[in-house]
């Protein structure tokens, strides 16, 4: 350890990412990103964007990015955050939102960074187990909480909420904020961005990422009333008041005028994600029900980290989360037809040694 760092430095145990290899041939299924590239009119944009104009700063607001989110949601601008990626949206709402003098309740199976923001931002927190079937159950989240966070669809679980349920959490909740991380929504869950317009208490958040493959964009937004949003605005201004560059700003806006490419491929991912489930069912695995663009899975003959380990040998990454109740499972990201060909090929070389 370094004599120079902060206590916090030293205390802090960061979120590590999916592992970026630089291997031949390689079957990437492990960091949920999309298998098909990004729109064409967005690629377009940002090529003609890359201008003389990059000598100026970007508009700190992302005005037009903003106005064109706020319609494709039905809300207003003034209803709309954007930050860089989902995680920087995120942990903005953990500092103006989230941190309440009461825990901060979040399932104990979930994006594993909403720990290291808490510890991060000195947010006291409490994790409610997800049930049996590793659902959550919103009757768990106890109304003496000071706010909660759930990711819908869950992560890893892939396992969604009906929006009616979001609603049941809302009415047992009404004073305190609820903070619905809906990363994976486009891939068959149901949004909650219309319930904004009757719990001001909620705030979502949603990523470029995923379903419009922009995750070497890095941009997120953040849907709520327009209080929520000012005090996202304000922690973003007291830290960095140009999180997004021009260029993110132009790929972004084409990106979501161009709504026949997002739900074309959106439509492709999940058609990918029920073949490979058909296919991993048929090898002896037990899948859990996903709406997002990966599947939980696990295998009665081999554990989590043996499986996963197997599979990178064979040059197919998948990503294994080594915590209890999620050892012995991968989350295997739905990749093209080939990477398909390629897992189950691989999986059925590993059962049968």
């Amino acid at each position: 350890m370094n004599r120079f760092w902060s206590r916090l430095a030293h205390e802090l145990s960061p979120y590590v990412p999916g592992e970026q290899p630089r291997i031949a041939n390689l079957v990437k299924l492990n960091t949920n990103e999309s298998p098909f590239g990004p729109s064409p009119r967005a690629l377009e944009a940002m090529r003609a964007a890359a201008s003389d104009t990059l000598r100026l700063y970007p508009d700190p607001e992302a005005t037009e990015l903003r106005e064109v989110l706020a319609a494709h949601h039905g809300v207003t601008p003034g209803q709309v955050f954007v930050g860089n990626g989902s995680d920087e949206v995120l942990a903005h709402a953990f500092v103006a939102l989230l941190k309440q003098p009461r825990p901060l309740l979040f399932p104990d199976v979930t994006y594993s960074f909403y720990p290291v923001w808490a510890q991060l931002f000195a947010v006291a927190w409490q994790a409610v187990p997800l049930d049996d079937g590793m659902r959550v159950r919103v009757e768990d989240y106890r109304p003496d909480a000071g706010s909660i966070v759930i990711a819908n669809p869950n992560a890893p679980t892939g396992i969604a909420l009906p929006r009616a349920e979001i609603a049941r959490l809302l009415e047992a909740h009404p004073d305190i904020p609820v903070l619905i991380d809906e990363a994976y929504v486009d891939f068959g869950g149901e949004s909650a961005v219309p319930l904004t317009a009757d719990y001001p208490n909620l705030l979502v958040v949603r990523t470029m990422s995923k379903s419009r493959a922009l995750a070497g964009l890095r941009v997120g937004y953040a849907l709520g009333e327009a209080g929520l949003i000012e005090a996202l605005r304000r922690v973003k201004d007291s830290f960095n008041s140009y999180p997004l560059g021009h260029i993110a700003q132009v790929g972004a806006t084409a990106s979501v005028r161009d709504d026949a490419y997002f739900r074309a491929s959106c439509a492709r991912v999940v058609a990918g994600r029920e073949a490979m489930t058909r296919e991993l069912i048929g090898l002896g695995f037990t899948v859990l029900p996903s709406s997002a663009n990966f599947v939980f899975a696990r295998h009665a003959v081999l554990g989590g980290a043996e499986f996963a380990a197997a599979l990178r040998e064979r040059a197919v990454l998948v990503r294994h989360f080594s915590r209890p109740r999620t050892a012995a499972w991968l989350r295997i990201t739905v990749g093209t037809e080939d990477d398909t060909t390629r897992l189950i090929a691989a999986a059925e070389d590993i059962l049968r040694h």
